[in-house]
Formats: structure tokens, sequence, C-alpha cells
């Protein structure tokens, strides 16, 4: 009876010592992934900022600018776009709406960006845009990989349309959690205008091909990343942008368009951090706590049926 416990229990042990590195390295990247429908809003703010009056082409301090980040999962681009790539794919349809003191439109950038549901990595595919313009990633942009590890990761920038090393600075505690710092400075690069400009009848072909006047930008770009999950709970940005040269400024070099430093309004980094930390836990169930338990358990098993099988040895000679 006991020899046959012990190869029951030995039977149990194998199971469980192979369920541990099955559910961390086969079950984990197919089962946790971001969700196609997903849906997040942010609110940003400088306060206070330097805005340019479009009326008078003269920069002025304000009491603050607002930025309203949203991002919404397109299941039905998704599931398109999955047929020919043979892996899950989330399309995030994402859009920068900045406005003014008075809360009228300063400018706004809509985006659609397409990745791998597990790993982040940019997923090529028709519709893959910025402002309406096509564009191809290289690297992450707005969310790191599950498990993110100290090193720098290229990162995407939507007002160049280029990527860049944002480079890990180290490990932080910000609001109990352990989260690893990123910065990323953007030199001064011209860029676009926005294609919708808060003066009725201006658009970007008016500005820079009939005037010359060119819009300018720099930022230095600062993420806390909770690295189990690669959800960062706290960003902001030191960013400038001008206009520089041809007609419209009336002989001047340049002048300031915006320049403040920006920053996550703190009732969103609340709920954030409150999102992140439940997250976090489901993860590090399927990547740390049920593998390590299963081997643990395992080995108890094994243990245990030792000591039957020698205890009925004993007994039998």
């Amino acid at each position: 009876m006991r020899r046959r416990a012990s190869l029951v229990l030995l039977a149990l042990a194998v199971f469980f010592a192979a369920l541990s590195p099955l559910l961390r390295w086969y079950a984990f990247p197919r089962l946790v992934k971001i969700p196609p429908g997903q849906y997040q809003e942010m609110v940003l703010e400088a306060k206070p900022a330097t805005l340019l009056d479009y009326g008078t082409l003269r920069a002025e301090e304000v009491e603050k600018v607002t930025i309203v980040q949203t991002l919404k999962g397109n299941v039905e681009e998704s599931e398109r776009i999955e047929r020919g790539a043979g892996r899950d794919v989330v399309v995030w349809d994402c859009l920068s709406y900045v406005e003014g003191p008075d809360g009228a439109m300063v400018s706004q950038i809509p985006e659609r960006y397409v990745f791998d549901a597990h790993s982040q990595a940019p997923v090529h595919a028709t519709g893959e845009s910025v402002d309406g313009e096509a564009v191809r990633r290289d690297g992450i942009e707005f969310k790191w990989p599950f498990l993110t590890e100290k090193r720098d990761y290229e990162y995407f920038d939507a007002q160049t349309r280029t990527s860049a090393p944002i480079h890990y600075k180290g490990t932080q505690t910000f609001r109990g959690l352990e989260v690893y710092y990123f910065e990323q400075t953007v030199p001064w690069t011209k860029v676009r205008y926005p294609k919708k400009m808060p003066i009725p009848g201006i658009d970007a072909t008016t500005l820079e091909q009939q005037t010359g006047t060119t819009r300018w930008y720099t930022t230095k770009r600062m993420f806390w990343v909770e690295p189990v999950t690669g959800a960062p709970v706290n960003g902001e940005e030191i960013h400038r942008e001008e206009l520089r040269g041809g007609t419209l400024l009336g002989g001047r070099d340049k002048v300031t368009a915006f320049a403040g430093h920006v920053k996550v309004r703190p009732d969103y980094v609340d709920h954030t951090v409150e999102l992140v930390t439940s997250q976090r836990r489901l993860v590090l169930l399927m990547t740390s706590h049920l593998p390590r338990g299963f081997l643990a358990f395992g080995g108890a098993l094994l243990a245990l049926a030792l000591v039957l099988e020698a205890r009925s040895r004993r007994v039998s000679a």
C-alpha cells in the first residue's frame, strides 16, 4: 500500500515540477496580453506655461495648458490584422488633444498604433499612422513590455516620426511601488505642423509653404515604469516648440509656440497606481508565485514519496 502511494506521489511530483516551467514559459506569453478593447484616458497639465497667441503671434504666459490623451482599442481592426499577422494584435486609436486655459483647442494629433498583444513589439500594417500620415514604427510607444528589463529601449516619438533610445536611469520607489526610471531627450528637430490648427482656414500647407515659417520641437521625456506589467505609473515632459523664420513672424527669427513642464494630473496618477498594482499581482501569479509554488510542492511530494518508499522497503525487509 505504501509503495503504491509513493508511486502516486512520485507521479504528482513530476507533474507539478513539469507544470512550473510550462506555466512560466508556455502559458504566460499566451495568456497574459493587452485586451484588444481597452480604453484609457489620461489628463496632463503644464502649470504655468508659455503659449503662442495666434491672433497677435506673440508668446504669452498662461495659467495652464491641458493635454488629454485617449487610447481606444479598435477590436474590428485588430481582428482584421490578426488574420494576416498570425498572432494576437492590438490596435489603439489614440488622440492627443491640447487646449489652452480658455478651453479652446490648440492642436490635436490622432495616431493609430498597432502592436503585439504580449510583447508590445510594433506590428506593421495598413493604417499605422500619425496625424493621418502613414508611419513605420520601430520600438515601443506608450507601454513597455511585460517584465521590463533594466536596459535602454527604442521609443517612438510622434512629433518627429522617428525612434531613438530611451535610457534606463535606475530603480526608484514611487507610491510604494518599485519602478524603473527612463529618460529620453529629443534635440531640436524640425517637425510638421498639426493638420488641425487653432485658426480657421489656416493649415500646415499655408503656414510652411506660403510663409516659409517652420515648426521646431524639443523635449525631455521621463517615465516611471512598473517593471512587472511594463505600465508607466507616471510620466513628465519638459517640452518646447518654436516657430522659426519666414514672413509670418514679421522679421523675428523665432517665437515660442509652447513651453512648459507637462505632468500627469494627480488624480490620474492615483488611479493608474491602483490599477497597475492590481494587474501586477496577476502577472506575478503567472511568472513567479505559481511556478515557484508548483516547483516547491513538487519537491515536497517527491520527498514524501521517497520517505514512503524507504519505509515500505524496511517493512518488507
